[in-house]
């Protein structure tokens, strides 16, 4: 398959030809439903790098969604297939791509299971990439996506080049499940180092290109409805990065979009771990995309506002009974919001419990039924 390269040229020629109509305004979203998404992926952007670098968009994305600093790429670490699993939700053993390399076009081989873009267009919905590596052709299923802007065979956009290019896609085309994909900080970590100030640097860039997204959905009305997912597909140590290295499988992941909690840290939930396969099935819940059964990943509901913190309350303790459950209520003091469960121990009071970032913990006894 040849993937149809736009010039900068061509680009701003329709830009400047079908940009300039005001945008209408956008229709209300549900919470927990959203009319696009935007997977945005710092290759190569380990979760403490980022954070030392001065990145006021990205600040910006924490401060308005959803994070974890503490999730999980794939085992393998590395480009190719951590994005595969990203835009499936299945790990590589499941969708095939093991390979990390550019491969000529009679030898491409696609994941073996669908892609968000081709479940996106199943439904109707039009899809983009904007990639900085030439070999994310083999994520390009012929047909499946509307808009790639993907080098040509071993070539390479820049971050700010795929940045203008994601902008110009979405003035244009307003594709409705896209990725970005930037590479600088995954090239300097091979060429200088991980956690060298030059790639500290570069995540400097690729934040600057973040914010010119933001901007574009902001101007055409388009922010309030739409699921931003910033992650990466893996993390690095001296000038290399692969297999169970925790250097190399912690990423990031930060989630913006409508009725997504506001500056909420997802390490919050105790036994909460978000994988790289989470970003498929969050996308495609949010998008009302039916997902595959056999898939790895789960969708991320913590994030919505009002969601149940306090689920499948104990009914029995220490293989007893509990008689008369009560509903007891607890108001999160950061969040303002107030939380039920079924109470199987009425003679306890909710007094006993204290806030944790809006998880009640017990407080000065062990209680059964509450994950310590």
């Amino acid at each position: 398959m040849r993937i149809l390269c736009l010039s900068t040229t061509l680009l701003i020629a329709c830009v400047c030809a079908c940009g300039r109509a005001e945008a209408p305004a956008p229709i209300p979203t549900a919470a927990g439903h959203a009319q696009r998404v935007v997977i945005v992926s710092i290759d190569g952007g380990r979760p403490d790098v980022i954070l030392r670098a001065k990145a006021p968009n990205l600040r910006a994305l924490m401060k308005d969604g959803s994070f974890s600093f503490w999730a999980r790429t794939t085992e393998v670490s590395v480009t190719l297939p951590s994005h595969a699993s990203m835009i499936t939700g299945c790990t590589p053993e499941k969708h095939g791509i093991n390979f990390n390399k550019d491969v000529p076009e009679d030898e491409l081989v696609y994941p073996k299971v669908p892609t968000i873009f081709e479940l996106a267009k199943q439904r109707g919905l039009s899809t983009a990439m904007a990639s900085g590596k030439s070999k994310f052709v083999a994520l390009c299923k012929p047909g499946s996506i509307d808009y790639p802007l993907v080098p040509q065979a071993k070539q390479s956009f820049n971050d700010t080049q795929v940045a203008d290019n994601a902008s110009k896609a979405i003035i244009q085309h307003q594709p409705q499940v896209m990725l970005v994909h930037f590479a600088g900080g995954d090239k300097i970590g091979h060429a200088m180092g991980w956690g060298t100030q030059q790639q500290v640097d570069e995540i400097e860039v690729i934040d600057a290109g973040i914010g010119k997204i933001v901007d574009t959905l902001k101007k055409q009305k388009l922010y309030d409805t739409t699921l931003i997912i910033l992650s990466a597909d893996h993390g690095g140590a001296a000038r290399s990065h692969g297999k169970d290295d925790p250097r190399s499988r912690h990423i990031p992941w930060i989630a913006v979009g409508p009725g997504i909690r506001k500056d909420f840290d997802l390490t919050t939930f105790k036994d909460l771990v978000i994988n790289t396969e989470d970003t498929f099935a969050t996308a495609c819940s949010f998008m009302s995309i039916p997902a595959p059964d056999n898939i790895d990943g789960k969708a991320i509901t913590q994030m919505i506002e009002g969601a149940e913190l306090l689920q499948n309350a104990p009914k029995t303790a220490g293989n007893k009974p509990a008689t008369k459950p009560v509903a007891q209520g607890f108001t999160d003091p950061v969040t303002k919001l107030t939380y039920t469960y079924q109470d199987p121990y009425p003679g306890v009071a909710i007094s006993d419990f204290k806030s944790c970032a809006g998880v009640p913990q017990p407080s000065d006894k062990t209680i059964p039924g509450w994950d310590e």
